[in-house]
């Protein structure tokens, strides 16, 4: 069984919105603000949990974002991108174009569903904030990964949506990364 992972880069008042700065937020950019050894650390751990992944599952604009990004790049990371297989959550992609990608056309949710009982390991969502909201909110996310970055936007799209109630969290860690960054992993706490 699959094991769905949101991984978030995202600013310490919970905002996941434009990070590289190209969609046009007024805020956005700030994943570029942090200085080289951190951006060389947090490389280190993309890399290791790409490498340790058995899938990627995105949404539509975030898939697009990565393909136009990684599908032409080189580097372990970017090859290993292209080859792992990636699902996209979409109802208006028809061809996605990057190699080893599927679109998951019908209910997102019951198709999610049937992916995480399908696939062994893995299966990490990178940006994709509304899916996630979604994800969250139908209990079928197994562990979040957040990057926290040092900066305080308050405004901007945020992991968390509003819910429907309170979903408690367990630390499962707490992992510096380089001198400003920090990896927090949480895993939903389930009625036994």
């Amino acid at each position: 069984m699959g094991k769905i992972i949101i991984s978030a880069n995202v600013t310490l008042d919970g905002v996941v919105q434009d990070p590289g700065g190209d969609e046009g937020f007024a805020r956005g950019g700030w994943f570029g603000e942090v200085g080289g050894s951190d951006r060389a650390e947090w490389a280190r751990v993309a890399l290791a949990e790409a490498l340790a992944a058995a899938a990627l599952l995105l949404g539509r604009r975030s898939y697009e974002w990565f393909a136009a990004r990684w599908s032409s790049r080189t580097g372990e990371l970017a090859e290993r991108l292209t080859s792992m297989p990636k699902y996209v959550v979409s109802s208006a992609l028809r061809d996605p174009g990057w190699d080893n990608s599927t679109v998951l056309a019908g209910d997102a949710l019951t198709d999610v569903a049937t992916l995480k009982q399908q696939l062994t390991g893995d299966i990490v969502v990178y940006g994709s904030f509304r899916l996630g909201h979604a994800l969250i909110a139908h209990d079928l996310v197994d562990e979040l990964r957040l990057m926290i970055f040092p900066f305080v936007l308050g405004a901007g799209q945020r992991l968390f949506g509003e819910t429907g109630g309170t979903t408690p969290m367990r630390r499962v860690s707490t992992r510096a990364v380089g001198e400003s960054l920090a990896l927090l992993t949480y895993q939903p706490v389930r009625d036994a």
